[in-house]
């Protein structure tokens, strides 16, 4: 008798354990009908009600009431209120026979926007765009549509004492009519009222001119949102809060007895009853001795982000191989809002060290000066190199996203180009233009980048070599359809110069490399001199045009084609030309690009791999 309890426990046990599998491992059933007598949308609005019947939960007669309770339902939003449907339980799939009867018609239309939104142009246009009218065919989704747009207008544009005097649809299937009113009153538009900033560690003043609206300017969500992400950009704070303080009847009143939430009711009910105002009358008690405003504070919550950042970062690049970058990041120092950001880049041809002192004026996002100050050590190939650099610069960023920057910058530095050495102070200032849009950022699917640069030396003021610089960037993303992904770059360069020997290599260009003309080695190519080593050119036009096609998620194979050189006289004779195919992988730390490509004009190599990880802008 033990064993046998012991195998019925063991019995119950295991069937415990497995009914659960067994079910779940079932396919869930659905009703599978055929709809005649209607098609187009309201066939599609039918099945869609049908799709989550069980038949197997219905018997014959109730599975029949069913079906015909939802097809009517499914077929009044397109006005059919006495459709005659016949329903055929007794076959696989289901027949559902369809007459839909005359579609009611909207004998009367009233749509009225009253209080300060009876002239406001979204508002108007909201009622303009209604695609119904007088006579047509009731259709019940535009009605509910412009319900819900009305109300969110309100909210977005300041009208928090709105509300419907009348909404209501009045439908006489017998007479196939309905009448169809809606009165909408926004009450007063909101303004918005003095800015106050709590938590702030930065003169608030500063806050203040990041807003875009001035006190008395008509409320609007967006400028909230916008300002909100303004602070945000900054870097100065943790945590940003940006909310209009509402202040009215509705938001402060108490429930009276049995008019809360059900929850409220229960956790409430062992407590003694009181007296409690009506709205009415709380709101009556609110406005004695209150002038009338329609001004809403905006309250801004902030709290500090640390005052130490660090970032390190490991990457590889067939340009440079190995790379190694650590970051020391002051987004603030002071009240001011002035920061202070130092890198450090080390790889085997190139260590870099830079400083930004960065000094925000009256809009911290937009409009600022710099100080820039760095040391670069360069040893590859027939380059080497030695550099200090120290720039001012004024930075401006305009209503289009143009960065407008003008600098002066002082150069030291001591190097040997092809075997010829030298060591020269440069004194000039430059103008920079530069526009970058993405969208998203890690693996932009559209986007674009510009820059243009100009610059001038010139030995009067005690620079050791006169010339006129200019470079010129521009980079395209284009996406067609989901899987299809477009990029093209142009680069152009020139130096005129009446001493090219004086001209540092950090002022020559050369081409080839990862981000240049692959299928070439990095900077390889350039002007030679009689002993065939590399001395840089005077001009330089690069391009590439590559397409790129998803394979799956976040894989996508591309095919490529570069062009460019580095020369001292323009002439098409002169560009190389590479070409391959590649690999792109969207990975959590970045895109890595993996490419194999075939130098054209490079009788000793068949081919070249490149390796990157890094975004494009």
């Amino acid at each position: 008798m033990q064993r046998h309890g012991q195998r019925s426990s063991a019995t119950r046990l295991a069937l415990l354990l497995t009914t659960p599998l067994l079910v779940f491992s079932q396919p869930l059933l659905a009703l599978e009908a055929v709809i005649s007598g209607v098609d187009g949308p309201v066939e599609e609005n039918i099945d869609a009600y049908l799709q989550n019947i069980d038949e197997e939960r219905y018997t014959g007669t109730r599975l029949e009431g069913e079906i015909r309770q939802r097809t009517q339902e499914a077929m009044r939003v397109f006005g059919y209120y006495e459709p005659d449907i016949q329903v055929d339980v007794a076959r696989t799939p289901v027949m559902v026979r369809i007459q839909p009867g005359e579609q009611v018609r909207i004998e009367v239309l009233s749509i009225d926007i009253r209080g300060d939104a009876e002239r406001d142009p979204p508002f108007e246009e909201a009622v303009d765009d209604f695609p119904l009218k007088e006579g047509d065919p009731l259709r019940h989704a535009p009605w509910d549509r412009l319900s819900s747009r009305l109300s969110g207008l309100a909210i977005e544009r300041g009208y928090f004492d709105w509300g419907f005097n009348d909404r209501r649809m009045e439908v006489r299937p017998y007479q196939q009519s309905a009448r169809l009113y809606m009165d909408f009153d926004s009450g007063p538009r909101y303004q918005f009222g003095n800015t106050v900033v709590v938590g702030s560690h930065i003169d608030p003043e500063r806050l203040k001119n990041m807003q875009g609206f001035e006190a008395g300017d008509p409320y609007l969500a967006e400028s909230i949102a916008r300002y909100s992400q303004r602070l945000g950009e900054t870097r100065w704070f943790s945590s940003v809060t940006v909310r209009p303080r509402l202040q009215t009847a509705q938001e402060l009143v108490i429930a009276p007895p049995g008019g809360g939430a059900a929850w409220y009711d229960s956790a409430t009910a062992s407590q003694p009853q009181r007296p409690r105002l009506s709205s009415a009358a709380f709101a009556s008690a609110l406005s004695i001795g209150q002038p009338p405003t329609n001004r809403l504070p905006i309250d801004v919550t902030v709290e500090p982000s640390a005052r130490h950042q660090f970032e390190t970062g490991i990457g590889y690049a067939t340009d440079v191989g190995p790379r190694l970058r650590f970051g020391w990041q002051q987004p603030w120092i002071n009240s001011l809002g002035h920061s202070l950001n130092h890198d450090l880049y080390v790889s085997a041809p190139e260590q870099r060290f830079t400083g930004v002192y960065n000094i925000p004026l009256d809009d911290p996002l937009r409009d600022s000066y710099r100080l820039q100050y760095g040391i670069r050590n360069l040893d590859d190939s027939d380059t080497r190199s030695l550099e200090g650099t120290v720039e001012i610069a004024r930075r401006w960023q305009f209503d289009n996203d143009w960065v407008q920057t003008l600098y002066f910058r002082t150069t030291y530095e001591d190097f040997t180009q092809g075997g010829l050495s030298d060591q020269v102070w440069l004194f000039y200032p430059g103008i920079q233009w530069s526009r970058t849009r993405a969208e998203p950022q890690r693996f932009p699917l559209w986007g674009d980048r510009q820059q243009l640069s100009l610059e001038y030396s010139d030995t009067v003021w005690g620079s050791d070599a006169r010339f006129a610089r200019m470079t010129g960037d521009t980079e395209w993303i284009r996406t067609l359809g989901a899987n299809n992904r477009f990029v093209g770059r142009i680069s152009i360069g020139a130096i005129e110069t009446d001493d090219f020997d004086k001209i540092p290599p950090s002022l020559r260009f050369f081409a080839g490399g990862d981000r240049s003309v692959r299928g070439y080695s990095y900077e390889s190519l350039s002007p030679r001199n009689d002993d065939g080593r590399l001395r840089g050119g005077q001009q330089m036009l690069t391009s590439t045009l590559e397409y790129q096609r998803r394979v799956r998620g976040d894989w996508w194979g591309a095919a490529f084609v570069d062009t460019g050189d580095a020369f001292d006289d323009w002439g098409p004779e002169d560009l190389k030309t590479g070409a391959g195919l590649g690999v792109r992988w969207i990975s959590p730390v970045g895109p890595i690009r993996f490419d194999v490509a075939h130098p054209f004009d490079d009788d000793d190599n068949d081919y070249r791999l490149h390796f990157s990880i890094g975004p494009e802008f």
